[in-house]
């Protein structure tokens, strides 16, 4: 954790997309703690576009569902934020937020994952089902 001249925290901030968010119902990992754990003090942040996704996935049945009416409820506990653009795929929004604003991003999205890390944006990543890590970009 850096502090500035005045001696204010600056606190890392992590954009988390859909399944990130949806990562505790469907592996049980408390991802807020382990993000923690890799980065210090951090501030959770998701976009609108990602509340929408995890509200339309939630109104199924099944397992899918269910994990995203936990990460709905979890987004909650996140700063949430308009992206950037519009009339783009919500990957393409995380990423273009995560560009402008110089925030890490916590994905299981291989394909987001790669963009992100061709940009040189740090990506938070679950290993083996259970722990988290971060790939520099």
């Amino acid at each position: 954790m850096a502090s500035d001249r005045n001696g204010n925290t600056n606190r890392v901030s992590v954009l988390l997309d859909a399944n990130a968010l949806m990562t505790p119902a469907e592996f049980g990992v408390d991802i807020f703690s382990e993000i923690e754990l890799l980065v210090g003090a951090f501030e959770p942040l998701t976009l609108t576009e990602v509340v929408s996704e995890l509200k339309g996935l939630s109104t199924g049945k099944g397992r899918c569902a269910s994990a995203a009416r936990v990460g709905h409820s979890l987004s909650r506990r996140c700063r949430i934020e308009n992206s950037p653009v519009s009339g783009i795929p919500v990957d393409d929004m995380i990423v273009r937020y995560a560009e402008e604003n110089g925030c890490m991003v916590m994905t299981n999205d291989r394909g987001l994952r790669n963009k992100l890390l061709k940009l040189h944006i740090d990506v938070i990543v679950l290993r083996n089902q259970k722990t988290l890590e971060i790939i520099r970009g």
